[in-house]
């Protein structure tokens, strides 16, 4: 057993800095580079080019990042984890796998965890008497089968660690939980039973502290001002112990900070109860651990208190649910909010004229009332402000609808109040809504399935 393990974030989400994963293998020992690249509705952009494309479907630029670390992954023992397969896991590693034989990397063992996808499957489940309720409402998922995208299983470490312990050096996985991708080295290297679960809860709160990247070394921070070098942040490191205690940190002579308050800010992000963090691993009770700062970029956590998992995993799907379009006009002083809110009453009533139905509408005044609306507010900016931009966004069940709705902003520059000062993006047109799906399903419904292929 190793006394430690570094694990790296390399991204917080899809689109996040592309070259933070190099630099989190070149600039630094570490032992493991876990990158989150899935959100809710990833998952369904992701579907949508699958559809397009039988080879897409998977977070491409993921494939940059391990051509660029091949080296230290082969001869320096730097293992990568991420959900970077999206809804095509296999794709991914089919590149990857093409792309290290052309190098001359003989032998890097890559793993695929999938088997989280069950959109395929859906009837059968439901047949089976899962109607996968929608969390929120109590509704069926029936209601939306004709419109889903996508319909994924939420799996924990389990898999991964199961392809850990098949020798992988690369480990793409379809939807696994943020948590489960730190969670997973640190049962594998320290042989964590997964009835511990305060040992399962220290790693899910380590997993938590950096699966948004640089969120927790000064990214987004309220504090911003006080961050050094914000244009060069390193990403965190989890120094993890076989114990459960742990360090988040970074590599030195990079930019960024790492605080009691960055982690404290980043322990806060997307939670609900605190004493209830649930995971397919464990649960996980926010309340009652330690953070101490013992160091310059370096905060200790400990006393971590876990609890059984649930019998269920979360299931994200995602389907259609109408159109959106929207646009912008800037208008200038005098009198720029009236302007602005006369431009939207002549839009509604174009639009009525034309028979265009929305489901929902909304103005902004940004730089007024888009934060917050105060009718005071208006009347005191009235006449003062330089600038404001208007904002119209509608929803609808017409695509051609939002479209006809679209030609009728620009002409607002010469039918409508005087003194736009900015048009931007061109003529505006309708795209599809995915909308969330969020249910349960018992685990004993869904199997994740491990295989390893080598170069």
């Amino acid at each position: 057993m190793k006394d430690f393990i570094k694990i790296a974030s390399g991204q917080g989400f899809w689109g996040d800095l592309p070259d933070a994963p190099v630099h989190q293998v070149k600039k630094g020992k570490i032992d493991y580079l876990v990158m989150d690249y899935l959100a809710e509705v990833t998952m369904s952009i992701m579907q949508k080019q699958r559809m397009r494309n039988e080879k897409f479907g998977y977070a491409r630029d993921f494939v940059d990042v391990i051509e660029a670390t091949l080296h230290e992954i082969k001869h320096e023992g730097v293992k990568v984890i991420s959900n970077a397969g999206g809804v095509n896991p296999n794709a991914c590693k089919d590149v990857i796998l093409e792309i290290a034989k052309k190098g001359g990397y003989d032998g890097v063992n890559i793993a695929v965890v999938d088997g989280d996808d069950i959109l395929p499957g859906l009837d059968e489940l439901t047949e089976q008497g899962h109607t996968l309720k929608n969390m929120e409402t109590g509704a069926s998922i029936s209601e939306v089968k004709d419109k889903l995208l996508s319909a994924n299983v939420y799996f924990g470490c389990r898999p991964i660690v199961e392809a850990l312990e098949k020798g992988a050096d690369i480990i793409i996985t379809g939807r696994v939980t943020d948590t489960g991708l730190t969670l997973a080295p640190m049962v594998y290297e320290f042989g964590w039973d997964y009835e511990d679960f305060d040992l399962m809860a220290a790693g899910t709160v380590a997993g938590h502290i950096i699966e948004c990247g640089g969120q927790v070394t000064g990214g987004n921070f309220t504090d911003w001002e006080n961050v050094f070098n914000l244009a060069e942040i390193g990403f965190p490191i989890i120094e993890a112990y076989p114990d459960g205690f742990f360090y988040v940190t970074k590599h030195e002579g990079t930019g960024g900070l790492v605080s009691e308050m960055t982690v404290k800010e980043q322990l806060l992000y997307e939670i609900g109860n605190p004493a209830e963090y649930i995971t397919p691993d464990c649960i996980a009770d926010f309340t009652t651990f330690q953070i101490k700062e013992e160091g310059k970029n370096r905060v200790k956590i400990w006393g971590i208190k876990g609890y059984p998992d649930t019998p269920t995993y979360k299931i994200s799907a995602s389907y259609i649910d109408g159109y959106k379009l929207s646009s912008t006009l800037v208008y200038c002083w005098p009198d720029a909010v009236k302007k602005a809110q006369t431009a939207g009453e002549i839009l509604l009533k174009r639009a009525e004229n034309l028979g265009i139905e929305f489901r929902d509408v909304n103005i902004e005044l940004v730089g007024l009332n888009a934060c917050n609306e105060d009718p005071g507010e208006l009347e005191k900016y009235q006449s003062d402000l330089n600038e404001v931009q208007f904002r119209i966004s509608v929803h609808g069940d017409s695509r051609e609808g939002l479209d006809r709705f679209g030609k009728e902003i620009a002409p607002l520059i010469l039918t409508g109040p005087s003194g736009v000062t900015g048009f931007a993006g061109g003529r505006p047109k309708a795209s599809e809504v995915v909308a969330y799906w969020p249910a349960l399903l018992d685990k004993k419904a869904a199997k994740p399935v491990v295989n390893l292929f080598s170069s």
